[in-house]
């Protein structure tokens, strides 16, 4: 199945321009280690010319601003969007296989989620329309006061390769419906399908400027824009270290940010589950989207009295998935996306094995395929909670197992961890998933599944795995700022001070 990447420039003011260095990024096809095509990469220099245009974008002259516009018109773009990526795809699902290597079907879905996403926020854009001047309510009759929703101005949205065009939406989504306009910094691992965005707003005429897409490297066009002056805001997702590095740029101008970061998220199964539901749940939590995902529940906590036969179900189940080329019918698990994230997942299984952890099954290329970042679905055991292999994020298909005795314990070890961001509890007793949820340190709690994610809810972590929500009101809330707005009413003098004498 040939797919023809798009040749892109930068996506600035509406217009494709090209790199003001003309440095370009190669494609590298994670299945094929083939060289597919190349992506113009940003500096700072394109940095403040996006900004610029943004900023441009924000105050034009003359009522058109994209700020001071109304939700509806706001929304009729964002759904404009929406219909224009559910006619592509069938395209765009085939571009982001290639380029990050996460099978088909799996990206259709995302497809059918990134325009959900705007659909979504279209309609929010239209509630804010409602809500202007909401009333507050104060004890003096003397004084009347209101609440004023306003854009933040313009956001830098920085969003990894996991998710390319999902991640993008669930920030230029909710930043656009609030009237801020946006740069976009995807990673440069997979931004085809980002790019295209920038093609899909020129067709449905959005306002120029109003989004903007840099691809490039972090250092060289994601720092710039951390730091920007001109730039308002941020809102990250990615790594805790690049996180640390983006915080520390935005500290320097004190603007706001929004991080949504790593994570190493738990998933207790008792005694009491359906055995082969509960072992689907457990790999389809930490093997989706090839284990590349930040709210992995990939540390397993099983109850000791099933501990024996449930790892024999998991690893009829793992073996049990086509690992092959995404655009494969069938596949289940794709490569992983570099060939550096691939020397970094085999390292981690290497230091588990050499630290005593056992290893039940995968962690190595599958036989029938030569090339490519391919990884069998490790499952690993006799893990003890100082391991690296507990305690570090891996970002690839390796489950880590400990048994535990009581529910107690089950908590305990759950939540010792710096990351806070998902953690499920599997049990028929939802009376014991209810005391588990409120005991788990983590934004995002899953009972009997692992992974749904809806983009009415709020999303995001506690501890290490950052802070702020996206998703849901939430989401629209981070690019929103509250202009208290109070009026003195009465007819009488406010009388604090004695008046001066008619005399002087």
């Amino acid at each position: 199945m040939a797919v023809r990447v798009p040749s892109r420039q930068l996506f600035i003011d509406g217009e494709w321009k090209e790199p003001l260095l003309k440095n370009r990024i190669p494609i590298i096809n994670p299945s094929t280690q083939q060289t597919i095509g190349d992506i113009p990469a940003a500096t700072a220099e394109d940095v403040d010319v996006a900004v610029a245009s943004a900023r441009n974008a924000l105050i034009r002259n003359k009522g058109q601003e994209w700020a001071s516009a109304s939700g509806s018109v706001r929304a009729k773009y964002l759904r404009a969007i929406a219909a224009k990526v559910t006619e592509r795809k069938s395209e765009l699902a085939k571009l982001e296989a290639i380029d990050c290597g996460k099978p088909l079907d799996e990206a259709a879905w995302d497809m059918d989620d990134v325009a959900g996403c705007f659909d979504y926020y279209a309609e929010l854009a239209e509630g804010l329309d409602a809500k202007k001047k909401a009333p507050v309510s104060i004890p003096m009759d003397s004084f009347k006061s209101y609440v004023l929703k306003e854009p933040i101005g313009v956001v830098g949205l920085i969003t990894p390769w996991n998710y390319p065009l999902l991640m993008a939406a669930w920030k230029v989504a909710p930043a656009l419906a609030a009237g801020c306009t946006a740069i976009l910094k995807p990673s440069e691992l997979a931004s085809v399908t980002c790019l295209e965005l920038g093609q899909i707003c020129q067709e449905v005429g959005l306002p120029a400027g109003v989004l903007n897409i840099l691809s490039g490297l972090g250092p060289e066009a994601g720092a710039p824009l951390a730091a920007h002056p001109n730039v308002d805001k941020v809102a990250f997702t990615g790594s805790s270290a690049t996180g640390k590095k983006v915080m520390a740029a935005a500290a320097q101008v004190i603007k706001p940010v929004t991080m949504e970061l790593g994570g190493k998220s738990p998933i207790i199964v008792f005694e009491d589950v359906d055995l082969d539901k509960a072992a689907e749940w457990t790999i389809f939590g930490c093997f989706w989207t090839n284990g590349q995902i930040c709210s992995a529940t990939s540390r397993l906590l099983v109850h000791e009295s099933i501990a024996s036969e449930f790892l024999d179900k998991l690893v009829k189940w793992s073996k049990n998935i086509k690992v092959s080329d995404p655009l494969e019918e069938g596949c289940r698990l794709g490569p992983v996306v570099s060939e550096g994230q691939y020397e970094k997942v085999l390292k981690f299984i290497s230091t588990a094995k050499s630290e005593g952890a056992t290893i039940l099954c995968g962690g190595e290329r599958p036989k029938h395929l030569s090339k490519g970042f391919f990884l069998e679905p490790a499952i690993i055991t006799n893990v003890t909670p100082d391991m690296e292999i507990w305690k570090e994020e891996v970002f690839g298909p390796v489950l880590s197992v400990k048994i535990f005795s009581t529910e107690e314990e089950a908590i305990e070890l759950a939540n010792d961890t710096q990351y806070g961001l998902g953690a499920a509890v599997l049990s028929n007793d939802l009376e014991r998933c209810e005391r588990v949820t409120k005991a788990f340190q983590a934004g995002i709690v899953w009972i009997n599944c692992s992974q749904p994610c809806f983009c009415q809810a709020p999303w995001g972590g506690n501890k290490r795995s950052g802070f702020g929500r996206e998703l849901g009101e939430w989401g629209l809330d981070n690019y929103l700022t509250v202009k208290q707005v109070t009026q003195y009413v009465s007819t009488e003098p406010w009388g604090w001070y004695k008046p001066p004498s008619s005399n002087l």
